[in-house]
């Protein structure tokens, strides 16, 4: 009886063991598409199913993936909520803001944004009144009082919350200006500095903030230190040299946001261009007293593209953090709100910071009127406030490439190109599907075979587009 049960075990595992295989064998990829001069914005075009590899081929372009490789995780990929995004919002009917929320933050029904960035105190729109928290020259703060953001953007961030699912959104908030009485130009806007003897007033105003926003019901994951931090604008900005902000995180920030129970909150540091990213961070990151309370860096893109200085701070400091925090396309001009180039920037940025360590990736305004706001950018999407008419740019359907399939929790993995014309970044999410994004900035077509393990399937990029293939492991 024994060796008769041995050998009906043995037939149910060879049994079990070969529809496995035959479910591997016959498993497929799924294969979405953003393309110019086709219509397809975030298609399906085809289900292929993997089949064996053939051996390689000099004349045939390849991408392999290899998920047994994996690297840093990902936190999110989203946009921010600002007050220009949330007036424009409440200026339309409820069925355009619904359309907006559902298109944004819906994982199924939109592009499952999971990233957001927001500012304390007013930010940069001129058209907007420049704001604080607090009455003029009060250093203990006892006037704090978030009521400017009370009536849009509280609302709004809420709203999106609820969408997106406040356990499944990540929300991060950054300072333009400290109040205009703490700084050495009695100014919020054009620069100036925050007098050492407001470090700590400062310092206490972060901690003000995250308390009164988490009481109005929006949790704060992070600040990040100072917008922009070499850069005195016509709009709210304040400067600090990479050993102020050292000392100021080092002797004033981390510190309180510990004394105030806030030891959770992570603390980033630049948040400006890649280009000076490494030696502003370098200053702070070798000061183990300052490095101790950073969790990340964080940079925006909009001085040349510089994407070896991501790589530069990932590979000096691989246990800090990176955030793409802002990036926008400009001057606007509402003529040009189709043309094919402004997807492409966000594709080639986001697969090269991605492949450079970068954990998340966050679009400036999620959503400005019909002359692009108060400083005329463009956001991927725009709304006529006079009519309630919505415009999609392709940059919204080229992020939707990345955000609706690489989800939090993901992990970089291995996706080589063997051609130039293609650009690649892959993921595996926690659902273990495997998600490869594939930029084609070229005039052609281009076909080529995705390898994963022994399997294939063949595949082609159109010109000018932006594809995802998904596959699950």
């Amino acid at each position: 009886m024994k060796a008769i049960a041995t050998i009906v075990l043995l037939i149910a595992l060879v049994s079990a063991l070969s529809q496995a295989l035959a479910s591997d064998a016959k498993s497929s990829v799924e294969i979405y598409v953003t393309a110019k001069a086709t219509g397809q914005r975030l298609a399906k075009i085809e289900e292929v199913e993997l089949a064996e590899s053939a051996p390689l081929s000099e004349k045939d372009q390849y991408i392999f993936v290899d998920a047994s490789k994996t690297f840093q995780t990902i936190l999110g990929i989203g946009g921010a909520l600002t007050d220009d995004a949330a007036e424009t919002f409440y200026k339309l009917p409820k069925d355009k803001q619904q359309e907006i929320l559902t298109k944004y933050f819906d994982p199924q029904n939109g592009i499952g944004y999971t990233l957001g960035r927001t500012h304390i105190n007013s930010c940069d729109y001129p058209s907007q009144e420049s704001y604080t928290y607090v009455k003029d020259g009060d250093a203990q703060l006892t006037s704090f009082d978030i009521a400017p953001d009370l009536k849009y953007r509280i609302p709004f961030i809420k709203e999106v919350l609820a969408t997106a699912g406040s356990n499944n959104f990540t929300l991060f908030a950054s300072p333009w200006s400290p109040p205009a009485w703490m700084k050495d130009n009695d100014n919020l806007l054009h620069g100036g500095k925050l007098k050492p003897e407001f470090y700590e007033s400062w310092a206490r105003y972060f901690g003000k903030f995250i308390n009164a926003y988490e009481k109005a019901g929006v949790p704060i994951w992070g600040v990040t230190v100072q917008n922009e931090p070499m850069s005195a604008q016509k709009w709210e900005s304040c400067v600090y040299t990479a050993e102020e902000e050292r000392d100021f995180v080092k002797n004033h920030l981390g510190p309180i946001l510990l004394q105030d129970g806030l030891k959770d909150k992570k603390i980033i540091i630049w948040d400006h261009n890649r280009n000076f990213m490494y030696q502003f961070a370098s200053v702070i990151l070798d000061d183990p007293a300052a490095a101790k309370y950073v969790w990340g860096v964080g940079y925006h893109w909009y001085v040349g593209d510089n994407f070896e200085n991501v790589k530069r701070v990932h590979e000096a400091y691989p246990k800090t953090h990176l955030l793409f925090t802002e990036g926008c396309n400009y001057p606007f001009e509402f003529g040009k709100i189709n043309d094919w180039q402004w997807g492409e920037l966000y594709g080639k940025s986001m697969i090269n910071d991605f492949n450079n360590g970068a954990e998340g990736w966050t679009d400036w305004n999620v959503l400005l009127d019909e002359q692009g706001a108060g400083n005329h950018l463009y956001a991927p999407i725009h709304a006529d406030v006079k009519t309630g008419e919505l415009f999609y740019m392709n940059s919204y359907f080229y992020i939707g490439q990345f955000s609706k399939f690489i989800r939090p929790g993901a992990k970089r993995i291995i996706s080589s190109s063997t051609t130039d014309k293609l650009m690649t970044t892959a993921f595996l999410n926690p659902d273990r599907k495997i998600a490869v994004v594939v930029l084609n900035l070229s005039d052609s077509p281009e076909s080529f075979n995705l390898c994963l393990n022994s399997q294939s399937v063949k595949a082609t990029s159109p010109a000018h587009s932006i594809i995802t293939l998904v596959k699950e492991q």
